[in-house]
């Protein structure tokens, strides 16, 4: 008997796509207002300045050949803190803003389905120069960190949340990425959940080869109980829920 070919997978999975999902049903072409690309926060929420983008100081300069060559996943962090800067520097590199379209549209420094962007970025912070260990939502919009609350011991509830893996609770900080379904649903239906996964993938890449310019390291995770992680940022499972996950320290 004959294996398919991969011709005959890709027919199956475009006949697939066409038949079950009907594009002109998605809330978009139904005239529903598109849900916001940023989680709103209340306007006297505790919110803190990052460094202003392309001001950072102490940012190293590589080529990118290099910085792809190196690339690697790594489990074993110094103890000392990352800077305000090199935080800075990280999150606009995975979720910041570069700008506007002519249509109007901010642009991101990944790449995004439909310039959906359904990923949030919330922090477990525990070492960085002038920040107050605690959990934190970066805010890409505003190039801010707002405050949410502090975890009694981080490190023991990092690594259970792991699954029992050590060097996630003792990295300097913990990018913890969850999705909101629905901003990427408005547009793609049941389409959305398969491009949300790649957008994580877009974001984790980008911290990879960023760590590179600044003496750190960092492991994509995947491996975690789904109940604790989203208790641990304080997220409601169902229209909000983690979907990746990577620590960060110096190495």
């Amino acid at each position: 008997m004959h294996e398919p070919s991969i011709d005959h997978y890709r027919y199956l999975l475009k006949d697939t796509i066409r038949q079950r999902i009907d594009f002109s049903q998605t809330d978009q072409q139904q005239g529903v207002e598109a849900p916001p690309l940023e989680k709103p926060f209340p306007a006297d929420a505790r919110r803190l300045d990052l460094s202003p983008v392309g001001q950072w100081t102490g940012i190293g300069k590589i080529d990118m050949a290099t910085a792809i060559a190196d690339r690697q996943s790594c489990r074993s962090f110094k103890p000392e803190p990352l800077t305000r800067d090199e935080l800075s520097f990280l999150l606009w590199a995975t979720q910041g803003v570069r700008g506007q379209s002519e249509q109007g549209r901010v642009l991101r420094t990944v790449p995004s389905a439909g310039n959906r962007h359904a990923l949030e970025t919330y922090l477990a912070i525990q070492r960085v120069d002038g920040i107050e260990p605690g959990i934190y939502r970066y805010l890409p919009l505003e190039h801010q960190l707002l405050h949410l609350f502090e975890v009694d011991e981080m490190p023991r509830k990092l690594t259970e949340a792991t699954l029992e893996q050590p060097f996630v609770g003792r990295a300097a900080v913990v990018f913890v990425w969850t999705t909101i379904p629905y901003r990427m649903e408005w547009r793609y239906g049941l389409a959305a959940h398969k491009v949300i996964a790649l957008d994580a993938g877009h974001v984790c890449q980008n911290l990879y080869l960023a760590c590179e310019t600044i003496g750190a390291g960092t492991c994509a995770v995947a491996a975690y109980h789904q109940q604790l992680m989203d208790r641990l940022v304080d997220v409601d499972g169902a229209d909000e829920f983690v979907v990746y996950l990577a620590p960060v320290g110096k190495v």
